[in-house]
This record gives structure tokens, sequence and C-alpha cells, in this order.
């Protein structure tokens, strides 16, 4: 009935209306990446990891992810743009379909779990259609020991089958490509794209649901790692704005680069076992710790590579959005296991394309919520089509794609947990300076480091205390003094050399803001209201 050749223990995929299917279960990683080349679907680097093309999708695809609206969801998730609600006759049909599709095939099957504390612990069961999807998960996800496998019951499935095609007059889909979660039956149902960040964004979005409203406990989108004195800092920031670079410090264990809890204990947990990197313009100069990482075991994603497999970084020619996935033990200065205590800093990081926001400043409570609630950052020119000028880009609580409940839930979570912790919150622009794109140069990252490291030490905070800086727009503390970075850099005014520019580009950059905030408002408190921008 299966081919059980990798693990001790049989499983069947009858209860999931999967039928004959010849099932690979546990399969190492060394088994999946073989598999893939023997089948023709990646291809060896000269660094040892498989690179794989997604296809169609070289991203996620936000306007094709569903929630199952039922007695669980109706009365709980922000219903719109976001949360887009799918019926749950139409998922039962559609699943169906898909399981169906996966009868008969070569499936492969990973049982493994996310939240490395254990109090939170969500088992996880991954049918894939592809080897190297599974592979996917065995990176991602954390892994349990031979002893849990054999009395492992999952909670939670997730079923990938990127070759199967919805057809939307029938199925109910915008096209033929869905991610669609149903907490009643706890299935996450994904077809139609290869992207494999699809799979964990499915689990990373019900735990912003469950961990929530069932464990008052505070999900969120950051990076995370802890001193040798055991203080933990916590860095928010949507995609290309150093997440996950910042987060790899040598001189700090690494906790996780990507998604992890707050509890009510004022612990920080990580929800994965592995890192999922951007490597456009990678290089083992700029960060060190993820290019090394970067071997046997490692999935690359729609990189371009030369004959002798050697990768070009700075290649996008498929896309910007060139991806690596690696096991978390590939970093070798990491947490274990993956939690962190007693947060002391909390990092905004965004990517200014401005050139307006300071380096780094110092938030009250209630900017930190409404910068939380605006998840901001920018496009460039070239990211996307028809973009030929710097774009505000909001994202609420740094990861709306993945939230469904309102924004304000969240942000009052986290106001309440700087409440109860006395942690800083510091607003880290790792943008440009001098001026917008294409005028200005981007922060170098030897100074973001410099002033993290500062903030981190309580360094920044002792030579500032009584003379920081208040912005005249956005009304943030600014530092005027930092170790081991030149003192012009901390003013952005002062580095443009044109009052009138920055302050007209400055004033449309806050209006932007104030723009994007008026569908919050209504549910906002006049504290977080007053932490916006003040014109």
């Amino acid at each position: 009935m299966i081919d059980n050749s990798q693990s001790t223990k049989s499983i069947s995929l009858a209860s999931y209306g999967i039928n004959n299917a010849k099932v690979h279960y546990q399969s190492t990683p060394d088994e999946l990446h073989d598999i893939t080349i023997k089948h023709s679907q990646g291809q060896e680097a000269s660094n040892g990891a498989l690179a794989i093309n997604t296809g169609e999708f070289t991203g996620r695809s936000p306007k094709d992810r569903f929630l199952v609206r039922d007695s669980i969801t109706e009365d709980k998730v922000w219903w719109g743009p976001v949360n887009i609600p799918f019926e749950p006759d139409a998922f039962d049909a559609l699943y169906d379909k898909v399981v169906n599709y996966l009868s008969n095939k070569e499936v492969y099957v990973r049982d493994c779990y996310a939240c490395a504390d254990p109090n939170y612990k969500l088992n996880i069961r991954v049918i894939n259609e592809h080897a190297w999807s599974n592979l996917f998960a065995y990176n991602m996800f954390l892994r349990p020991s031979d002893a849990e496998l054999l009395a492992f019951d999952p909670e939670w499935v997730v079923v990938n089958a990127p070759g199967f095609m919805a057809d939307p007059e029938v199925d109910g889909t915008r096209q033929h490509n869905f991610a669609i979660l149903n907490f009643t039956k706890k299935i996450a149902l994904i077809g139609g794209t290869g992207y494999t960040g699809e799979i964990k964004k499915g689990i990373f979005s019900a735990l912003n649901f469950i961990l929530p409203v069932f464990k008052n406990t505070l999900p969120m989108h950051c990076s995370a790692n802890v001193g040798n004195d055991g203080d933990t800092s916590i860095f928010f920031g949507l995609s290309g704005t150093g997440k996950t670079t910042l987060s790899a410090d040598p001189n700090r264990k690494l906790i996780g680069d990507d998604e992890h809890g707050w509890t009510s204990e004022n612990s920080i947990f990580n929800f994965e076992g592995g890192c999922y990197a951007k490597v456009i313009n990678m290089s083992r100069e700029s960060e060190p710790e993820i290019f090394d990482a970067i071997k046997r075991g490692a999935i690359l994603e729609n990189v371009i590579m030369d004959d002798a497999g050697k990768v070009d970084y700075s290649d996008v020619s498929i896309t910007q959005n060139t991806r690596v996935s690696y096991p978390i033990y590939h970093i070798d200065n990491i947490q274990v296991p993956s939690i962190g205590y007693n947060p002391g800093n909390i990092f905004f990081l965004t990517a200014d394309a401005f050139g307006v926001l300071p380096p780094i400043s110092k938030l009250t409570p209630g900017q930190a919520a409404y910068h939380f609630i605006s998840g901001y950052t920018a496009k460039v020119a070239g990211t996307e089509a028809g973009i030929t000028e710097p774009v505000p880009n909001f994202s609420a609580c740094f990861g709306a794609p993945f939230m469904p409940l309102h924004p304000t839930k969240y942000a009052e979570m986290l106001s309440n947990k700087m409440s109860e912790s006395g942690v800083n919150v510091w607003l880290v622009n790792t943008g440009w300076t001098g001026g917008p794109y294409g005028v200005g140069s981007r922060m170098k990252l030897k100074y973001t480091r410099a002033m993290i490291t500062a903030a981190m030490s309580g360094e920044l905070e002792a030579a500032n205390k009584d003379n920081y800086h208040i912005h005249s727009i956005f009304g943030v503390a600014q530092p005027r003094v930092c170790p081991n970075v030149p003192t012009e850099v901390l003013s952005p005014r002062k580095t443009w050399n044109n009052d009138k520019g920055y302050y007209e580009t400055a004033h449309k950059l806050a209006a932007s803001f104030n723009d994007n905030f008026k569908k919050f408002k209504d549910q906002a408190s006049e504290e977080i209201i007053a932490g916006g921008p003040l014109v």
C-alpha cells in the first residue's frame, strides 16, 4: 500500500480521501534531494543546495487566499480584500477534487509541528505532490523526534497539489490557483501554485487566528535573537527591510527569522524550524551567516546558475523574489530550543525609499501601536511593473496578508505587552539617506548594525536620554548621537542638503500615512491615533 522505507511507522491516507497512492513518509532531506533530481524537477548547485523553479508563481498570490466562513470564523475574522470568504460546501467539493487528483500518484508525507514552546505546539501533517515541496516542509517546520513520531497525532493537515488547476466558474476560486484555510476541519488546501511559501504562510495564518483567540498569545511576523545576557530583541519588517539579515548577528543567538509568538509568560517562541530568506544580490561579504547556510539540504528557488552550477544571485530574470529555505541548524549561532525571555527591544524596520525617516528613532507606546498597524515600507522603481518612482507600501502589523483578525486587535495586544514588559520600541530606516531613491543612497548596513547594537546595549538611550530631537513632522524621538555612527547620518534633513525638498517629501509621506490609517481609525484608541504624524 505504501512505500515506507524511510520510516518504521506505517500510515494510511485513506482518511483524507487519498487512495492507492505510493506514499513516501518522513523521507530524509538527502532522499528528497535525489528524488527531485531523478524526476528532472531540480538541479544541484555547486554549493550543494537543490535549485528548483516554482513555475508560474514565484511569490504568494494574496487575492487567491481564502478563509472558509463558518461558525468559528463568521464573527471573528476581519472580512474584506485580505480575508476573502469561501463557502463550506464549495470547500468540500474542491477538497474532494484535489484528493481525487492525488490518488494513485506518488506523494510525500511529513509529520512535523509548529511552535517551539511545548505549551503551544501544533502538530501538522503535510501531504505534497512534489518531493521538493516536502523538503521545504522539512526545512521550515519543527522536526519531531523518532519517539514523538511513534505517537504522532496531527491536528492540522496541509494538502499541497501544485499540479491541480481549479475551474473558477465551478469551484468558486478567482483563478486556477488557491490557498484556503478551513478552521473547522483544520485543513490548509493549496493548489495550482508551486510557490513553497504558501505552505508555511498557510500555517502562519492559522496561528494568527488560533493564538490570540484561544491562547492569549500575540503572533508576530518578525525575527528574534537573544544576547549573552539573555536579553531578547524582536525585529518586525516587510520583505526587503533587513529582518533576516539584522537578526543573523554573529554576536547574538538566532531564535528565528520570520514568525514568533509572545506569550502571557513574557516568552518569545519561534513558530518554525528553519529560515526562508531572499537571496537577491547575496554575497558572503554582506550576509556571511546566510550565505554559508546555503548548502546541501537547502532549497534555492528561481535562481539562475551557469553550466557548472554556480549561482548568479544578481540575476533576477525569473523574479526579484529569489529565495532560499534551510533548516535553522544550518546557522551555527542559534538558540536551542528556539525560545527567548523578557524582550528588551523591538525594532520596526522600514526601507523608506523617500529618505525622510530618521535612521533610528524611539517610539512612545501610542506611536509604536500606530506604526505597527501601519506597517510601512516603500516599493522602489523596478520591483514591480509600472513602478517608476518610490511608492508607499503599507501592510498592517507588518504582515496583513496573514492576519485574520482586525489589525487593532494585534496592536492592542502589542501595547499591553509593551506596558507589562517595559520594552523599548525603535523605528529603524534601512532605506535611503541623503535624498529619495535615485538621488540618495541606501543606508550603510554597518551603520544600521551599530545603531541597533547601541540600542540593545542601552548606550543609545544613555547618550540621548535628555537630548532627543523630536521630529517636526513624524513626532518621533530622534537621537543626536550614537556610538560608531557619524552624527550627520542621524539627521535625515541634514543629509539632504535641501531643506525645501526634504520637507516637501516628508509632508507627502506623512499624508500617505494619514490616508492609509483612515480605514483603522474607527477601531483605534485616541492614544494610537495621536501616535501618527503631527501634520
